[in-house]
């Protein structure tokens, strides 16, 4: 080819493969700048860490008392209500069906939650405290009211939840048991009248 036919077929490649990939050229929508959604603020990002504070029962609280059963039939309604934070999850969104939750979350409260460990500083927390932890975290709002009906609902809620859960067991692992070829019992391991003369 001629040095001055080479501009010529660069244009008509070009086109050519342009013509060809068509959309594939077009702008990615997960380009850095475009808006992609998944790169907003990640609300339990391990970096995101929040003033103890804000989750820490105050001294002296006198937290709400009512009927049990009235509080955790509106602690149900919270419990899926997407619009009591800013990130529109609710707390259903992460505990559908009982998951997303610690094998821990069987014990008794105060215990150790490894998101408020990692976050806030916290060894252990009680129920309504880890309540707090997921609206300030999670569902990106401020605490509820330590006095208020809608901590008290929630708290009877998930105290009902914490009841019926069970920690999910890891299935029986068929080669846990015994190894038949094990040394012991392994008629192999008797001395080789095969093997080489010491």
């Amino acid at each position: 080819m001629k040095p001055h036919q080479r501009p010529l077929q660069a244009a008509v490649m070009g086109a050519f493969v342009l013509g060809m990939a068509g959309p594939a050229f077009a702008q990615n929508p997960c380009a850095p700048k475009a808006n992609n959604p998944c790169a907003a603020k990640n609300p339990c990002a391990a970096s995101d860490r929040i003033d103890p504070k804000l989750i820490t029962r105050p001294k002296g609280t006198k937290l709400l008392a009512g009927n049990r059963a009235e509080l955790v039939r509106e602690g149900e309604k919270l419990w899926n209500d997407a619009k009591l934070g800013n990130s529109g999850l609710s707390c259903n969104t992460c505990h559908q069906g009982g998951a997303a939750f610690q094998a821990s979350f069987a014990k008794p409260y105060p215990h150790t939650v490894g998101m408020v460990r990692d976050k806030a500083g916290r060894k252990t927390v009680q129920l309504d405290e880890m309540i707090q932890a997921c609206m300030v975290m999670p569902m990106a709002a401020k605490p509820l009211g330590w006095d208020s009906r809608e901590l008290a609902a929630l708290t009877a809620y998930t105290a009902n939840v914490q009841k019926n859960f069970k920690s999910a067991k890891a299935p029986a692992n068929p080669c846990a048991a015994k190894n038949p070829c094990a040394a012991k019992a392994n008629p192999c391991a008797a001395k080789n009248p095969c093997a080489a003369k010491k």
